[in-house]
Parts: structure tokens; C-alpha cells; sequence
């Protein structure tokens, strides 16, 4: 069987939109501002985007140029470069976590998706308003229902290709996402009291920071540039040589880094403004936030609803890259055509994500990882193991196997912005060793 020619991205733009799509979901929006409230908000922010320039940038530029030095999807590029060594596991654990996260992501997203329409229940729930998100995530059908429609427009995007699916819509859903952003922040610094928030973000302290912080930062960077996962191999393999491959890395860290930030000047300003408390965990996007828009009055039904449309679109732009990592697979290593791979294993991450939909109606009773129920259950397995283990074995791969002086010839071809040889010591030392670190305290050995 002759394959198809590789499809590749049309234009620069269409890459970073898609790249930035991919980085840019439900950990910028929904997990950035709630665990940025936990570790003390500026003190926070600052360690964060620290890490983001001497971890995750040199991970990112890592990952993207194995895609592009193969052509292929995370398997096929260890095969390529270590033929007949185990370090083609890597690349199955990075398709496994693209499978298993976007099951549940799928389910997250879906109540996003509920929400946008749900402005008038809980803008009339008043004080009862903690009661209108049990009920969402605690029905059977209602759950199912959402978590479905989610993967439908999910498969109807990759379905299309690269150039025509993922190119085309992320160039659409990314502008739009900006929009709506920038709209919220309009609104949220203009509300009166708003200046608390404002000073508890952007002003370090440091007596509410912590080794725990720390930690959370750092695999926030992993969890919110989808690193670990096969996605931004999975992208890498989709650009041209002549591409500036350390430029368009800093483009979509930059962008995954603003969204991130501007996500905080949208939930802090309007939580202080109202006397809410910023450090109510995941609550804080499905109960703390309609709170806020409860105040607002009649606005609160616009505001509410543009906030949770610009949750689903991060969602979405995220949710594409997690299902083509997987189909990539299928389409390289089993000769599937785009269309099959995408709607068999479509359904089957589908089909998946039941499990974590159930597990707060009729499996609720069912604990599997350490007491935790379904969904955090695949999230513990996902984000804990799979995402730090991916990043520190590629890391490990590239500085201490394959080599740094060949990533730097792949990485700096048809670049005018040069990756100097800082690159070499993050990913053979600071990158593995920081990893490490986490991976450790992610399973409980280290506190």
C-alpha cells in the first residue's frame, strides 16, 4: 500500500494558532487561576514564568524537533532515531496519555459546554448556586449528553486534516478566544474593589509560597504547553524544514503564557471585588465565578455566558491536538486513512470517558487510585505519572542518547533565531533533574 503524502501546515500562522490552541485549554483558564490562588498569586506567577523559560521552553523546542527531524507521530520518531531500543515505550506512553486525557478532558469541557447555556439557572439559584453544578456533574444523562457533543465537534475537526480541519478552525477559534478574553478583562479590572484582586495577583509575597508551590508551577508548565504527550511531536511532524522552529516555539509558549495571565486578570479582580475567597480549588470556574456573575445583575447573564464560550473554545483548541496525537498513530504506524483513525479511535476515547462521566451519578461509589474517584483517577494516572515520565525521558533521550549537538543542527536549520548552547545544559541537567523532582513528589515519595 503506497501512504499518503504527509500533510503539512499551509502557513506560519496556521502552526502557532494550532500550537497555541493546543497549549492553550482548560489548564490556562480553569487550573492556572485556581492554583495560582492556592500558592500565594504573585509569588506564584513569578516562579511560574520562570520555569516556563528554562524548563518548558527548552521541552517545547525538544519535542517539536523530533517531530520535524521524523515526520513522524511520538512511536514512529523513537523508532526512526533508536531502532530496536526501548525508547519507542516513550512514545506509546506519550499516544496513552493523549488518549486517556482527553477521555476525561472530554467530560471537564463538557460541563463548560452545559454552563454557557445555564446563565438563567444559576443567576436564579442565589445563595443555592453550589447546587447548580452537583446537579450538572451528578446526572446521568445530562453528563453523557454534553461529554458526547464535545467529542463530535472534536472529531469533526480533525476529521478535516491538518490544513483544512485543525489549520483552518484553529485560526477562527484562537482570535475569537482572545476576543472574548480581552472583553472579560475589560469588565473584571473596571469592577469596583477590583484593585484587591489586581494587587493579590501581581505582587509577590512570598511568606504564602512554598516547596509544594513550587512543584505546582512546575507541572503546571507541563500540564498547560500539553507537554509529555505526544502533542507537540505529533505537531512538529507536520512542519516544513525551512520553518524558524525556536522562534515558533517562543510564539507559542508566549501565547500560552498570556492567555495563562490574562485568565488571572479576568477571575481575581471580579473574586475580590465580590468577597469571594481566590483559593476554592477547581470550584473556583463552576462555583465561584457564576457567584461573581450573580452580582453582576443583568450582565451577569451576557458576562457568564461569554466566559464559559471561552472556556469550551480553549477546550477545544486543546482537544484537537489530544485526539490527532492518537489518530497520528494509527494513520502512521497501521496505514489507517485520517478518516477512519479518527472516527474509530474517536469513539473509543468516547466510549472511555463514560467511565469518568459515571463517576459522579451511577459509579459514584467507585474509587480506583488511592481513594480517588474516576476522573481524578485518570487524571492522578495521566498528569502524575505519564506527563512528568514522558518529559524527563525526552529530555534524558535528547541530552544524554541522541544527543544535543544533533537536536541543536535540527532545531537551528532554517532559523534565524538560533538556539544557543544554554539549550545543551537545561535539557541535560536543570530540565531532568527539576522533572525529576516532581515526578517524585506527583507519586507521593517526596513532600
Amino acid at each position: 500500500m503506497v501512504q499518503a503524502e504527509r500533510e503539512h501546515w499551509k502557513t506560519r500562522a496556521g502552526f502557532i494558532a494550532a500550537a497555541a490552541g493546543s497549549a492553550i485549554g482548560l489548564g490556562n483558564i480553569w487550573r492556572f487561576p485556581y492554583i495560582a490562588g492556592r500558592y500565594g498569586g504573585g509569588a506564584f506567577v513569578l516562579v511560574y514564568i520562570l520555569l516556563l523559560i528554562f524548563v518548558g521552553y527548552p521541552v517545547m523546542n525538544s519535542e517539536l524537533l523530533l517531530g520535524r527531524k521524523t515526520q513522524k507521530n511520538p512511536v514512529g520518531a523513537f523508532k526512526m532515531l533508536a531502532p530496536g531500543k526501548p525508547w519507542v515505550i516513550v512514545g506509546f506512553m506519550g499516544v496513552l496519555a493523549g488518549f486517556i486525557i482527553l477521555s476525561y478532558y472530554s467530560v471537564v469541557a463538557g460541563w463548560a459546554l452545559s454552563y454557557i447555556l445555564k446563565s438563567g439557572t444559576y443567576m436564579a439559584a442565589g445563595s443555592d448556586i453550589g447546587n447548580i453544578f452537583v446537579i450538572s456533574i451528578s446526572s446521568t444523562f445530562g453528563g453523557i449528553f454534553w461529554h458526547t457533543l464535545f467529542m463530535l465537534l472534536t472529531i469533526g475537526i480533525v476529521y478535516g486534516g491538518i490544513e483544512k480541519g485543525i489549520e483552518r478552525w484553529s485560526k477562527i477559534l484562537m482570535p475569537v478566544l482572545l476576543i472574548l478574553l480581552i472583553i472579560l478583562v475589560i469588565r473584571s479590572v473596571t469592577l469596583p474593589g477590583a484593585a484587591e484582586g489586581l494587587a493579590f495577583y501581581l505582587k509577590p509575597d512570598f511568606s504564602k509560597f512554598s516547596g509544594e508551590g513550587f512543584l505546582a508551577a512546575l507541572g503546571q508548565v507541563f500540564f498547560t504547553l500539553s507537554l509529555g504527550m505526544g502533542c507537540m511531536i505529533t505537531y512538529g511532524s507536520y512542519l516544513k524544514k525551512n520553518e524558524d522552529l525556536p522562534l515558533n516555539a517562543k510564539y507559542v509558549v508566549g501565547a500560552d503564557t498570556l492567555v495563562a495571565l490574562l485568565a488571572g486578570f479576568v477571575i481575581f479582580p471580579a473574586v475580590f471585588a465580590f468577597g469571594l475567597e481566590p483559593t476554592t480549588g477547581p470550584g473556583l470556574t463552576f462555583i465561584t465565578l457564576p457567584a461573581v456573575f450573580l452580582q453582576m445583575g443583568l450582565a451577569g447573564h451576557v458576562f457568564g455566558s461569554i466566559f464559559f464560550i471561552l472556556l469550551t473554545i480553549a477546550a477545544l483548541t486543546s482537544a484537537i491536538s489530544l485526539l490527532e496525537v492518537v489518530a497520528a498513530y494509527f494513520i502512521d504506524e497501521n496505514k489507517w486513512n485520517r478518516k477512519k483513525a479518527t472516527i474509530v479511535m474517536g469513539i473509543a476515547i468516547w466510549f472511555l470517558g463514560i467511565f469518568p462521566s459515571l463517576g459522579y451519578s451511577t459509579l459514584s461509589t467507585v474509587k480506583v487510585i488511592g481513594g480517588r474517584d474516576i476522573l481524578d483517577s485518570f487524571d492522578f494516572f495521566a498528569n502524575n505519572i505519564l506527563l512528568p515520565l514522558g518529559g524527563l525521558l525526552i529530555a534524558i533521550f535528547i541530552g544524554w542518547f541522541w544527543g544535543t549537538d544533533k537536536a541543536l543542527e535540527e532545531a537551528n536549520q532554517g532559523a534565524n533565531t538560533k538556539l544557543s548552547t544554554s539549550y545543551s545544559f537545561l535539557i541535560k541537567y536543570v530540565v531532568p533533574i527539576a522533572v525529576f523532582i516532581v515526578f517524585l513528589n506527583s507519586i507521593g515519595i517526596l513532600r
